[in-house]
């Protein structure tokens, strides 16, 4: 029987998407919108950006950035301090508290998964996982 890539596709999409809900239930983002944790992300892997840098990275408008910025300066997870090299600018970077926030998140998710891993797959199952993860990585970063 010939493969259907196109079926295998759509599994593999299906497959991500609910893998990354399961993976979003096992760490606490409190009452945080996709919007701003993915913008705590961003700052927390790209250091300290304005907030016209932030919006271009996340591919909205700076006006659609602002009052996600403002909810994350009232939450306590985001500071502004003047850009050293333009005073006119603000650069926005995650607090001491946010990045504690995102490293206990992470680690929630990597125990979850590697607790699920070893109670549900045996030693030869566990390598052919690591064959398909090393195939998924070869498509992603083609």
């Amino acid at each position: 029987m010939p493969l259907d890539e196109a079926a295998l596709a759509a599994e593999i999409r299906a497959l991500v998407g609910k893998l990354k809900r399961r993976l979003r239930e096992q760490a606490d983002v409190g009452d945080l919108t996709p919007s701003q944790t993915s913008a705590l992300i961003r700052l927390e892997r790209d250091g300290p950006l304005t907030v016209s840098a932030l919006a271009r990275a996340e591919g909205v408008r700076p006006q659609s950035m602002g009052p996600t910025v403002s909810a994350l300066e009232a939450a306590g997870l985001v500071t502004g301090a003047p850009d050293p090299q333009d005073g006119r600018q603000t650069l926005l970077a995650v607090t001491p508290a946010c990045r504690d926030w995102i490293v206990a998140g992470r680690e929630a998710r990597q125990g979850w998964l590697v607790r699920l891993i070893r109670r549900e797959l045996d030693p030869a199952e566990q390598a052919e996982l690591a064959r398909g993860v090393a195939l998924l990585s070869r498509l992603v970063d083609a």
